[in-house]
């Protein structure tokens, strides 16, 4: 893959030595280090937005949810084994 989008970034010495070390023990160029950091990052952000916290009453009672028997089974079974409209 072609690597074509640039990203710079001003830091402060201090900064860029402390990533020049742990790219440095990772065995890896800084760009490279950063950019896997960066996009583990990104990946935890957007994960994040997925996950949701809840105390155990409002846990308990989806749970409850899942496990209750599916109202009208028929129609979901029908839905679930008729041909997709693009096939």
């Amino acid at each position: 893959m072609s690597k074509t989008a640039p990203i710079n970034m001003r830091v402060e010495p201090s900064q860029r030595d402390l990533l020049n070390r742990a790219a440095e023990l990772s065995n890896m160029d800084r760009s490279t280090f950063i950019l896997n950091a960066a996009c583990r990052e990104a990946e935890n952000v957007l994960l994040d937005q997925r996950l949701f916290m809840v105390n155990e009453e409002t846990f308990n009672g989806f749970e409850s949810a899942l496990d209750a028997p599916i109202p009208n089974a028929e129609k979901l079974k029908a839905l679930l084994t008729s041909p997709s409209r693009w096939d």
